[in-house]
């Protein structure tokens, strides 16, 4: 994982601790983030297929990039509110997904 997320998303902690604390409530708040930001991702998927016929195409694929890290984003900062390891935790549950997905592969007979 980018060594530069995990040096914003502590600044951006740093931010909001100084600002909002660091209580219960403020954790589920950087929680609820998370779910704003795949909803503003969801959206402007839909703005790239045109359904909303209101609106019309509204969005690209770039837009939904954008919006996908901002995701990323959200939950890299919200992760700092539940562990003080954020970026081992992180690296931990890769490496597990990839274990599971070598397990999962079907052998190679040549």
């Amino acid at each position: 994982m980018s060594a530069v997320l995990w040096s914003v998303t502590g600044r951006i902690v740093a931010a909001l601790n100084a600002t909002n604390g660091t209580g219960e409530h403020e954790s589920a708040m950087r929680q609820m983030k998370v779910t704003e930001e795949a909803g503003e991702a969801a959206a402007a998927y839909i703005g790239t297929t045109g359904q909303n016929s209101r609106k019309g195409t509204t969005h690209t694929r770039a837009d939904v990039a954008d919006e996908l890290c901002d995701v990323i984003i959200a939950d890299a900062v919200a992760l700092h509110a539940f562990t003080t390891a954020a970026p081992a935790v992180l690296d931990a549950k890769l490496h597990a997904v990839a274990r599971r997905l070598n397990a999962d592969a079907p052998e190679h007979t040549p």
